[in-house]
Order: C-alpha cells, then sequence, then structure tokens
C-alpha cells in the first residue's frame, strides 16, 4: 500500500508538472485574481484587486518572470464562498492559471481550499484570519492572531480597558477570533461583558446597541466585516456613542473603508493592521505614489492591499528561484527567501508559510488615515495555533502533501 501511494503521489506530481509547463507558453504566464468585484465584500475587494494588478503590471515592465510576461485572468468571487470555489476551479482548470491571488473571507478560503488541495495549486491569501489552519496549498500573507488581535488586546491592556464587549460577522474568522480573544481576556482577569453576532451584510444594530449600552463596556472589539460596518457606526452615532465616547478597536475597517463609511464616521476609532498608509519609509512612498498614479490621487491604500501588492512580489520571487511554475517548487523556494524589503517593511515567510511581520495600532483621523499610536518591536513570528486555545498543536506542513 505504502508504495501503491508512492506511485499515485509521483504520477500526480508528473501530471502537475506537465500542466504548469503548459500553462507557461509563448512568452506568457496565465495567474488568477479572485476577489469579490461584487457583493457586500467588494467595498474591501476591488482595491485588493487593484493592487495586485498593479504589481503585476509593474513586474511585466521589468521583462515579466523567467522572461515571460504575467497575464492576469480575473474573477469575481461575489462575496460568496460557492462562487470563489466554483471560480478557483475554472481558473485552474479551464484557464490553466499558475496560481491564484485572492481571497478576503475565512468562510471564501475555506471553500477555495479544498479546491487547490484537488488540483494541487497554490492560493495567495491577503487577509488576517483566525488562524487554527495550516495547508501546504496557501501562502498565508495575512496576520495571524498573535500578529493582530492579540497585539491589540496587549494596547488595550496597557491603556486600562478591563470590559471588552465582542462585536461580528457570522462566520469563521470574528468567531474564533473572539474565542482566542475570550480566553485571553479572562487569563489576563479581565472580563468579557457581552459577545454578539450579525450575519455578514446584516444593517440591524438596535438590539446589540441597547446590550451595549445596558452593559457599558469600556472598549468594543470590532471584527464586523464589510459594509455592515456602515450601518452599525451610523446606528451607534445616532445613540449617541460615538468612538469620542465609546472607545472602538476594529480588525476590518481600513483606510479604504473609512473613505467609503464617511471618515468623521468613524474618526477617533482604533485600528490593529500590520500597515498603514501612513508609515513614512521610502519603499512605502514609493508604492503609495504608484497606486495614486495609476488609480487616482488621493486614492486610499490599506493592509489587504499592501498584502496582496507583496503576494504577487513574492511569488515572482520564488518563481526566479525555483526557475520553476510549479506550486510545489514555488512554495519551497517562498519560504526559502529570506528577510525582503517592502511597503510593510522587512518581512519574509516562514515555514509555516504565514508571513513574518510587524504589527501596529492606529487612531483615525477626519481625513481617514490612521496616526500610528504603537507598533510591534520588531517582526513577530506567525502562531497559528494558540497555545490557550489549542495547546500542544502546532503546524507540520508535509512536503508530498502539493505533489
Amino acid at each position: 500500500m505504502p508504495r501503491a501511494r508512492s506511485l499515485l503521489l509521483s504520477w500526480a506530481a508528473l501530471l502537475a508538472g506537465t500542466a504548469f509547463a503548459a500553462a507557461a507558453h509563448a512568452g506568457t504566464v496565465k495567474v488568477g485574481v479572485l476577489q469579490s468585484l461584487s457583493g457586500t465584500m467588494a467595498i474591501s475587494e476591488v482595491t485588493v484587486r487593484n493592487a495586485e494588478m498593479l504589481a503585476i503590471d509593474q513586474i511585466n515592465k521589468q521583462g515579466g518572470v523567467l522572461g515571460d510576461t504575467i497575464v492576469p485572468i480575473v474573477e469575481d468571487g461575489a462575496s460568496a464562498p460557492a462562487t470563489f470555489a466554483q471560480k478557483a476551479e475554472k481558473l485552474i482548470e479551464d484557464d490553466h492559471v499558475v496560481t491564484v491571488f485572492g481571497g478576503w473571507t475565512s468562510a471564501s478560503r475555506k471553500a477555495m481550499l479544498p479546491v487547490f488541495q484537488r488540483l494541487h495549486n497554490l492560493l495567495w491569501y491577503p487577509v488576517q484570519f483566525e488562524g487554527n489552519e495550516c495547508s501546504p496549498n496557501i501562502m498565508y500573507s495575512g496576520a495571524q492572531p498573535n500578529q493582530q488581535i492579540l497585539p491589540a488586546l496587549k494596547w488595550a491592556e496597557e491603556k486600562g480597558y478591563k470590559r471588552y464587549f465582542l462585536l461580528g460577522s457570522d462566520y469563521v474568522f470574528p468567531r474564533t477570533a473572539n474565542l482566542i480573544l475570550k480566553k485571553h481576556i479572562r487569563h489576563d482577569r479581565l472580563i468579557v461583558v457581552d459577545e454578539q453576532y450579525v450575519p455578514l451584510g446584516g444593517t440591524d444594530f438596535s438590539a446589540v446597541i441597547a446590550k451595549i449600552a445596558a452593559e457599558k463596556p469600556d472598549i468594543i472589539f470590532n471584527t464586523l466585516n464589510g459594509d455592515s460596518n456602515v450601518s452599525f457606526f451610523k446606528q451607534l452615532s445616532a445613540a449617541g456613542l460615538s468612538p469620542q465616547r465609546l472607545p472602538i478597536m476594529s480588525f476590518s475597517i481600513g483606510e479604504q473603508e473609512a473613505r467609503a463609511m464617511g471618515p468623521a464616521l468613524v474618526a477617533g476609532s482604533y485600528a490593529a493592521w500590520n500597515y498603514f498608509e501612513s508609515l513614512n519609509t521610502p519603499e512605502n512612498r514609493k508604492f503609495v505614489a504608484a497606486y495614486q498614479s495609476r488609480y487616482g490621487a488621493g486614492a486610499a491604500v490599506t493592509d489587504p492591499m499592501a498584502h496582496g501588492y507583496i503576494d504577487v512580489y513574492e511569488w515572482a520571487a520564488a518563481v526566479s528561484k525555483a526557475h520553476s511554475f510549479d506550486p510545489h517548487k514555488v512554495r519551497d523556494a517562498a519560504v526559502r527567501l529570506g528577510y525582503r524589503d517592502s511597503p510593510m517593511g522587512r518581512i519574509r515567510f516562514a515555514d509555516n508559510q504565514s508571513l513574518v511581520q510587524s504589527a501596529y495600532i492606529g487612531e483615525l483621523d477626519r481625513n481617514g488615515q490612521f496616526t500610528i499610536l504603537w507598533r510591534s518591536h520588531g517582526a513577530i513570528m506567525p502562531q497559528p495555533y494558540d497555545p490557550l486555545v489549542f495547546p500542544g498543536k502546532s503546524c507540520k506542513l508535509h512536503r508530498l502533501a502539493l505533489r
């Protein structure tokens, strides 16, 4: 039986290698760009698509990858996990892309994962998530919990906040993020006063706001996603609970979302990310200038956009290092690239295929920009499984899994 399995894996690897060699020919190589261009998540994902396209165009102007011009095949996940899975399959089987950049919600990522496993391809995922997952078919550049939500909790504790209200959209990321937060809040002898969820895209927060008013938390930890945030902040402000009166820490509101919501509505609220447009480094200034030159002066730039942009460059560097478009070889090369300068600072992929990166806390101003209040002491190693929630569990990737 072990020999039969070995032969099967070798045959699968041969077929996959042949497919990826065929996908890159005649001086071009096709990649997938799969984001929500419609539906509740379009407010956030359209600009991630833009950043990925910017990186592709820049690399093409520099000569492409291995001498081939990158041809992006763009698809709309339509804010629906099932659609993401269908479009991922279409990109790999019909369009013969060598890799895919995209996804936002954990529900979309989990829907796509079996497709990438079955078809031996590689997804570059640009958004913070709940951890508790480690697949050889995904490069996780977005923050793990120990790189975003736990630094935010540390900052809040240092500010003296003791009573926490947890609010999120009703899907995987918010629920698991809050499970981790509850463990750490109680471990630190603080209080979770309530935990509430609304459907993704939900707009009625009257019951939630009544609970907030009754419980009087010191701070709200907000894991709402998409345009639900617009309704929440408007209704909270109408109830006399603006961010100036009640601190709110958000994990999915960036510069773009603030602009779309109206910066005055969210001014004074906080966010935890691994990138802010206001980072004052040469690499970031160059990135922001290039993006705004292409998509409009003053266009907002956000953390997931920076991650999407970086993903394309990391893929291209890994392809060059591997001298191959084969996902297995590219994955192995990506974790051996070492530290590289980026708009986010110095980053690299760890052996668990998650990004080593710094964390920041920012406060939104009335122009939709963040004033950086706190930053981690250097880059943080990614930890997919939180030891308080998943004791003894670690990420072990099997090299044969992608063959």
